[in-house]
């Protein structure tokens, strides 16, 4: 339950249609199991302790009273256990009889929610036998207990405000405007539905959208518990497909036919930062809903839940192969408004032999040709210098030349040693200045260029290096239009490999794997016998490491500690504790103390829903102090 993560499951047993001794005992034997798989919530089906297939039988006056004590029998089975259960119960209000989701906590009867839309159409007859609770607002006594009876019922968690649970019934979801439509703007996160929906051919799929849809319009948990084997099959047959779906994904879905238990650990810290960058999301809603309190320890509880070492990356090949060419079209879209825009019929682009010029090549190549510009008007620059090595010089002239731009190469070396002397700066001295004055005159060099060819400079720098600060200001962090600024480094990876397993130019695609192949560099020292002494990772960390932290730092707002836990989490057995303690930190710090940086960064087009655009997705001041730093060095401890 620590850091939002709340164990949930969907249950229902093989009842006896009207036998609710019998169910009460079932269920209870649920919940037992439940608490030893750790669940916080607990939703039963509809009518679980009758069975929904009763019929007439709801009529009798010795079923109801025995729904009644089984009601009781469960509600004291929850004592002591730290666990909220929904439970399906007919229940007489004013000689009316209303199908009820009974909220149980701690041996208590926190409230009944009727069901307000009653099907009456097929095989369903409910209007036979139960009245609509729209607009009743009642309070019943079940055994000692004065319990409320009202659809506008919100119970809310004391420890986790960000827990806010309503309930809906079947066929409530199934309308044009379902209850929990404004039982979410009033402030429910989890949204509990035991229902009796019949199986049919087909059906499952329809259900699944409709529950995960609903998750998606609320930015909301959805549990939706089914009737399963046990009901009547006298006309129909239910199949107890459970459901676990969260903002449009579905965590948990039990196979159908088996009356299986599911289980899914929902986030609903995730839910509620959603909320409030949604500024669409109504909110402060809350009407007449009755809010009642209800308390659950906090303890921390093992996550089940995965998280994808590369979130920004599909692990599906398919899909992944589909995302990669929609970035692509993203990208060089993007650059093809700006050079109609502008009128500009030429493009000028830093080549390395490293990812990122290859990558912004590759998209400009694809502008060019949406344009019908000839691609020998795209000026590729290789600018050599101290730390240039033959592998990567070669594959920038072959990158250049096997796709048809034209290529410029300009040693920079002696301008460089011109600058050094300039500034009275000791060429052996192999600093930030030493490094960053090559960066600068590249840079130069390429505006200048640009002048000359009344064109764009590209820029191609990727948001991985953007949220470091991984830059040189005024150097490679300045240009024109920057394709690659909001693709993170573990994706450019996959465009470029998408692009060499597509093209149909072998040498292209030999190319590109070499490019691959090669570690990622700036090349501002001297190589060491010709090999690349220079490796990014081993200055700024692992790029797979600070995607992580970045996707889930700005896509949910997840908290440094939390951050800290699920890397540790989903990277065990590739960094140990301290390795990912000590790359947080900083990413951390260089997140924070770089961001001057993103503040005036040029204009690109967003591909992803994380970016750090300045005028878009991350404003923030650069003077901020380091979100969460304090005292996190105790935390640290406790957790490791």
């Amino acid at each position: 339950m620590k850091d939002g993560f709340i164990k949930v499951a969907c249950a229902t047993p093989k009842v006896k249609v009207a036998d609710p001794e019998y169910n009460a005992g079932a269920m209870i034997k649920i919940i037992e199991e439940a608490e030893g798989r750790g669940a916080n919530i607990l939703v039963f089906s509809e009518l679980t302790i009758s069975g929904y297939t009763c019929g007439d039988l709801f009529l009798q006056q010795p079923l109801l009273k025995g729904c009644t004590e089984g009601l009781l029998k469960v509600a004291a089975a929850t004592k002591g256990r730290n666990m909220l259960v929904v439970a399906g119960c007919p229940l007489v209000v004013k000689q009316k009889l209303y199908n009820c989701a009974v909220v149980i906590h701690e041996g208590k009867i926190l409230g009944a929610v009727p069901k307000t839309h009653l099907p009456n159409y097929s095989e369903f007859y409910e209007l036979r036998h139960f009245a609509s609770g729209k607009g009743m607002d009642e309070v019943i006594r079940l055994g000692e207990m004065e319990v409320p009876v009202c659809t506008d019922q919100l119970f809310v968690c004391r420890e986790i405000p960000e827990l806010i649970i309503a309930c809906e019934i079947c066929e409530d979801l199934w309308v044009p405007l379902p209850p929990s439509t404004y039982h979410a703007m009033a402030g429910a996160t989890v949204i509990c539905n035991p229902s009796a929906s019949v199986e049919t051919t087909t059906k499952e799929v329809y259900r699944r959208s409709l529950v995960s849809n609903q998750s998606a319009r609320l930015l909301a948990a959805y549990l939706y518990a089914n009737a399963g084997e046990g009901e009547s099959t006298q006309d129909v047959v239910y199949s107890g497909h459970h459901l676990i779906c969260e903002n449009g994904s579905v965590l948990a879905e039990a196979e159908r036919f088996t009356n299986e238990t599911i289980y899914a650990d929902i986030d609903v810290q995730r839910l509620a930062a959603e909320r409030r960058k949604m500024t669409s999301f109504p909110g402060g809603e809350t009407g007449s809903c009755r809010e009642i309190p209800f308390s659950l320890e906090i303890r921390e509880n093992p996550i089940s839940r995965t998280f994808p070492k590369a979130p920004f990356v599909p692990d599906n090949k398919e899909e992944r192969e589909k995302r990669c060419n929609e970035i692509l079209s993203l990208q060089s879209m993007g650059l093809k408004k700006r050079l109609e825009h502008t009128g500009c019929k030429h493009a000028v682009i830093g080549i390395s032999g490293g990812l990122d010029s290859t990558l912004a090549v590759l998209v400009t190549a694809r502008a060019f040709d949406m344009l019908e510009i000839p691609r020998e008007n795209l000026i590729c620059v290789t600018m050599p210098c101290f730390g240039t090595t033959d592998r990567t010089y070669q594959n920038a002239v072959s990158l250049v030349h096997e796709l048809g731009a034209s290529l410029k190469e300009i040693r920079i070396e002696k301008a460089v040693r011109q600058h050094f002397e300039d500034i009275g700066h000791d060429e052996n001295v192999h600093d930030v200045t030493y490094e960053n004055s090559q960066a600068r005159e590249r840079t130069q060099i390429l505006m200048d260029l640009a002048n000359q060819y009344n064109g764009m400079v590209i820029g191609t720098g990727d948001m991985s290096e953007l949220a470091l600060g991984w830059a040189t200001y005024n150097g490679d962090h300045m240009s024109m239009y920057a394709v690659n600024c909001s693709v993170p480094k573990t994706l450019v990876r996959y465009l470029v490999l998408y692009y060499a397993d597509t093209t149909e130019n072998k040498k292209l695609s030999e190319v590109l794997m070499d490019v691959l192949d090669t570690p990622v560099s700036p090349e501002l020292l001297p190589p060491v016998d010709g090999v690349i002494s220079q490796k990014t990772e081993d200055l700024v960390g692992p790029y797979e490491l600070h995607d992580f932290f970045l996707y889930y730092m700005l896509r949910f707002g997840f908290p440094k500690t939390k951050l800290y836990r699920i890397a540790k989490q989903t990277f065990e057995g590739v960094y140990d504790d301290e390795t990912i303690r000590k790359w947080l930190d900083k990413f951390y710090w260089r997140f924070f103390s770089q961001h001057f940086k993103r503040s005036c960064l040029p204009d690109g087009p967003k591909v992803g829903s994380v970016a750090v655009s300045p005028r878009g997705d991350l404003r923030m001041p650069s003077d901020a102090h380091v979100l969460g730093s304090r005292g996190l060095g105790d935390v640290y401890k406790r957790q490791i």
